[in-house]
This record gives C-alpha cells, sequence and structure tokens, in this order.
C-alpha cells in the first residue's frame, strides 16, 4: 500500500508541475489546496529538495519548484526515495535486498519468485510513468467527465 508521504509527495509534485510557469509555490498554498499536513509537507519537500526534485527560494516571491521537468520525473524514484523498496519482501527487492530469516532456500522459494514476478511487472509501471503522465491522465479523466456531463 502506498503511504502518505509517498502520496503526498507525488500530489505535491503534480500540483507544482501544472504551475512549472508560475512562481515558487509555499508550503502553506500546496498543503491547502490538497489537504495535507503542513508540517508533514514540509519535511517531505526538504528531502525531495535535498535529492534534486525541487529547488526552492527564500524571501519574497519564495516556495518551490521543480528542479526537473515533469516528464523527467518518475513514480519508481520518487517512490524508492519515500517508502525505500518496492518489491513487498526483503528477498525480491534490487535495490534494498535482505535474505528472509526463515527461508531455507531462495532458490526454490516459491513465494520469492512469485513476489520478484510482482516487482518486475510494478517496476516496469513505476519505471515508465511520469509525474507528467500523472497529469496528462487527469486532464484526460477531466475531459471526459465534462463530455459525459453535457
Amino acid at each position: 500500500m502506498l503511504s502518505k508521504k509517498t502520496k503526498y509527495a507525488i500530489k505535491a509534485l503534480i500540483i507544482m508541475g501544472k504551475n512549472t510557469d508560475k512562481p515558487p509555490m509555499q508550503i502553506a498554498q500546496i498543503a491547502e489546496q490538497e489537504r495535507i499536513p503542513k508540517k508533514f509537507l514540509e519535511s517531505i519537500l526538504l528531502e525531495m529538495r535535498n535529492h534534486g526534485f525541487l529547488y526552492s527560494k527564500k524571501g519574497s516571491g519564495g516556495g518551490y519548484a521543480l528542479n526537473k521537468d515533469p516528464k523527467e520525473i518518475y513514480l519508481s524514484e520518487i517512490l524508492r526515495l519515500t517508502d525505500g523498496p518496492i518489491a513487498m519482501v526483503p528477498c525480491a527487492s534490487l535495490n534494498f535486498y535482505h535474505k528472509c530469516d526463515e527461508c531455507k532456500d531462495e532458490v526454490t522459494c516459491g513465494i520469492r519468485a512469485m513476489f520478484i514476478d510482482i516487482r518486475d511487472a510494478t517496476l516496469k509501471i513505476l519505471a515508465e510513468t511520469t509525474i507528467a503522465d500523472i497529469i496528462a491522465r487527469e486532464s484526460t479523466l477531466g475531459a471526459s467527465l465534462l463530455s459525459m456531463e453535457s
């Protein structure tokens, strides 16, 4: 399940991705618009800034803005930053591998084999999906809704 931290990070990146032609956004503005606790958002944005996703500007007109094009920010990067491993079991993780304590033999473990397949399928989607893709999907969904109402 997606953690609130990851969901809030994605929501913040989306709103900043929609505002790339505008001045940096203040934390309070993002928190209010996306209904995210301000203090929690502050720590998330700081972490994303420290990893190069965002830049911050102090003073008048200050706030946070994307440091990369929304087409270059992949969900897999965000998940790994905010939640760590993408794999659901440690023995199936690419970047956070850890042998399971109770495992007798990884080579013949059906659970591990199945969750490697699940990891690979999930990772394929996450590694190919960007913030720009989500913004485009939201736009398409909104247009579909409007056409259904007419």
